[in-house]
């Protein structure tokens, strides 16, 4: 009777012990804000839907390319546009071979991956570099992204390589204000009194490479800009620009460096993008505005007028997709007067998620917003990185999301598809569940997406190094060529 009962204890104690066990594992992944580990008594076993994920994205990775281009036709194209001969081009495709003794994918961000015939997508940038100092102007470099770059993240340790390199001052251009006015350490901004339009969500206005655009509230408005001591090349700069784009009757006032003079200024009527610009030595500017109706503002250049000047037009939310709604003619008015010899295309945070891994029509908008913009800049090349790392939570652990992987396939696709050069930022993370690494370093929020300024240092570096080791084949090539 009693081994009976025992027997029945112990079988009902079995049952309870089951019962929590499985109550564990269907508990959500947090609790008031604690992170839960899932208790599951076949992980030993379960072979996980992720690994089967990751096994088969890392295979396509390393797969050659499967896009049939016709070469001969590009190649004609080419030689058309360019004037390079067809000898020339098979010169530059042998040299490029034997220097990197591989062709297409680098699963380590060292160097640029050129997908155009003769590999040139960075010819028109190098060029202007090399005669930096008789064109005639600074060479400009525009930076495209999300919120991965915003607040000079990333950007600001670039634009310094560069100018330590290559020459140049200053932050260059700076919308009225933006989500990172706050943050930005690259430059003390005061705005008050105006009215933003961002292309995310309107679509009216004529947009170009920033996506905003500025109208004053009222008469009492007010832009401030002073430099800071973030980076030597930024803290003074020789030439201020206003750039607007709609105005009847504006007056502006002045004032630079703190000074008590203000100059008064009628800014001409216009409904083509112009700018207004003031030379001198400067660390502050503050500008005002009356008769302010109909007037529309891009925002404000602080830079010098020759080595580079790197842009950073972030944009919050921004996928890339939206870029084939910029206005050709907008963007062809801020090319003339501040013409781009590199445009570089930051996106993918935006677009990378746990329920997706196929990517064919990001591609596809992609490419329609990459050959968009050669439209609308037909002078600049264009740089497209991949996606970072982004890390999410498997079993109380971070990992690689399999997304990120299908997302930088799908990208370098999109970059062989158009012929454009491709940087590989996962790469030089250090490929699978870098973000974690970077996270324990303090280089990245914890949130595993979004990087710190010391994370954005190291890729900036990385990717100067990448940009130095591409232009080394390119000083190559023109020997060889000579």
């Amino acid at each position: 009777m009693n081994k009976g009962n025992n027997f029945g204890r112990l079988l009902l104690l079995l049952l309870i012990t089951l019962s929590f066990c499985l109550g564990m594992y269907y508990l959500p992944d947090s609790v008031f804000g604690m992170k839960i580990k899932k208790v599951d008594l076949l992980s030993d076993i379960r072979v996980k839907p992720e690994v089967l994920s990751l096994d088969s994205l890392r295979k396509q990775l390393e797969q050659p390319d499967t896009i049939q281009i016709d070469t001969v036709a590009v190649r004609d194209s080419i030689i058309k546009k360019t004037g390079i001969d067809s000898l020339a081009l098979a010169l530059r495709d042998s040299l490029y071979r034997a220097m990197y003794a591989e062709k297409g994918a680098d699963s380590l961000g060292i160097r640029i991956e050129d997908y155009s015939v003769g590999h040139i997508a960075l010819k028109r940038f190098f060029a202007a570099l090399k005669n930096n100092l008789s064109v005639g102007r600074p060479v400009r470099v525009a930076f495209l992204g999300d919120s991965f770059i915003e607040g000079d993240i990333m950007v600001g340790d670039f634009r310094s390589g560069m100018q330590k390199k290559f020459g140049g001052r200053g932050v260059g251009f700076i919308p009225v204000t933006s989500v990172a006015a706050q943050f930005r350490p690259t430059v003390e901004q005061k705005t008050e009194g105006w009215i933003t339009w961002s292309m995310l969500k309107d679509q009216e206005h004529a947009y170009t490479l920033s996506g905003m655009t500025f109208e004053p509230k009222s008469e009492k408005n007010v832009l401030s800009l002073k430099t800071t001591n973030r980076y030597p090349e930024i803290e003074t700069v020789s030439s201020l620009k206003l750039l607007y784009e709609e105005n009847t009757n504006t007056e502006m006032q002045l004032v630079c460096n703190g000074q008590t003079d203000t100059i008064r200024e009628a800014l001409p009527p216009t409904s083509t993008i112009v700018q207004y610009e003031k030379k001198g030595t400067f660390t502050e500017a503050s500008f005002a505005f009356t008769r302010t109706e109909g007037f529309q503002v891009l925002g404000v250049a602080m830079e010098d007028n020759d080595g580079v000047i790197v842009d950073n037009y972030s944009l919050r939310g921004n996928s890339g997709m939206i870029l084939n709604r910029l206005d050709s003619t907008r963007c062809q008015e801020l090319d003339a007067i501040r013409p781009y010899d590199l445009i570089v295309l930051q996106y993918g945070l935006n677009v990378v998620s746990d329920s997706v891994l196929q990517y064919g029509w990001y591609t596809k908008h992609m490419e329609e917003a990459i050959r968009h913009i050669q439209v609308c800049f037909p002078k600049a090349d264009i740089l497209l990185l991949g996606v970072s790392d982004r890390g999410h939570q498997v079993d109380g652990n971070f990992e690689t999301m399999p997304a990120v992987l299908a997302l930088l396939h799908a990208q370098r696709q999109t970059a062989r598809r158009t012929g454009v050069a491709f940087w590989n930022v996962f790469g030089a993370m250090g490929g699978e569940n870098s973000m974690v690494r970077f996270v324990e370093n303090g280089w990245a929020s914890k949130d595993y997406t979004h990087l710190s300024f010391r994370g954005g240092k190291e890729i900036a570096t990385a990717l100067l190094n990448a940009i130095l080791l591409e232009k080394d084949f390119y000083d190559e090539a023109e020997k060889v060529a000579n």
